[in-house]
C-alpha cells in the first residue's frame, strides 16, 4: 500500500483530456490522502476505431491495459476506458490493473438517435458524427455524445467517473476480491 507521501503511478491507456480528468476524479476521490502521478499514454485497442458490440468493447479495453503495460512496466495502476455500442446505445468498459487485481465496470448507457446509429453502422466514429450532428468540433475529447444529448447536463467524464469508481472496488476492498 502506498504511504500519503509516496504517489502512485496511473497509466492511462488513452491521452483523451476527458478520460484522463475521470481517472483523476476517481483515483482522487477513492484515494482523497494518496499523491497521484497521471500519464495519458497513446496505445492501440486491437479492436476497430468504433467497437460495435460489449464484448469488442470489453476486449478492446482488456487490450489497451495490456498494451499499456508493456509500454510502461513500471507503473501501480494502468486504466483503459474503452466506448462502444452495445444494441442502441453507447457506453464504456472501464478497465484497472495493478499487477496483482483486476477491476471492470460498465458505465452508464446512452441511447442514441437513429441517424446516428444508422452513421455508425455505415462506419463513422460517434465523435465524428455527434460533431457533425451538433456542428461542434472534436466533442469525443470534451463533453462527449452524453453532453450533447443530455444538453450538458452529463458530460463524458462525470458518466465515466462513477463507472471507474465502481472498477476500483477490487482495489477498495482487496481482501473480498481474492482468489486463492
Amino acid at each position: 500500500m502506498h504511504t500519503p507521501s509516496s504517489p502512485i503511478q496511473i497509466i492511462v491507456a488513452s491521452t483523451n483530456p476527458a478520460k484522463i480528468r475521470a481517472v483523476e476524479a476517481a483515483f482522487r476521490d477513492v484515494f482523497p490522502e494518496i499523491k497521484l502521478n497521471i500519464e495519458g499514454l497513446a496505445v492501440d485497442s486491437g479492436v476497430r476505431a468504433q467497437p460495435m458490440c460489449a464484448d469488442e468493447t470489453l476486449t478492446g479495453a482488456r487490450n489497451r491495459v495490456a498494451h499499456a503495460q508493456q509500454l510502461q512496466p513500471a507503473a501501480d495502476y494502468y486504466v483503459s476506458l474503452e466506448a462502444g455500442l452495445d444494441g442502441g446505445a453507447t457506453f464504456a468498459w472501464m478497465v484497472i490493473e495493478n499487477g496483482q487485481q483486476r477491476g471492470e465496470s460498465r458505465s452508464a448507457s446512452l441511447p442514441l438517435p437513429p441517424q446516428a446509429l444508422t452513421r455508425l453502422h455505415e462506419g463513422e466514429e460517434l465523435g465524428d458524427v455527434m460533431d457533425d450532428m451538433f456542428q461542434q468540433q472534436n466533442v469525443k475529447q470534451q463533453g462527449g455524445a452524453i453532453a450533447m444529448l443530455t444538453a450538458h447536463r452529463l458530460s463524458r467524464s462525470s458518466v465515466y467517473h462513477q463507472a471507474l469508481i465502481l472498477a476500483l472496488i477490487p482495489f477498495i476492498n482487496p481482501a473480498l476480491y481474492t482468489t486463492d
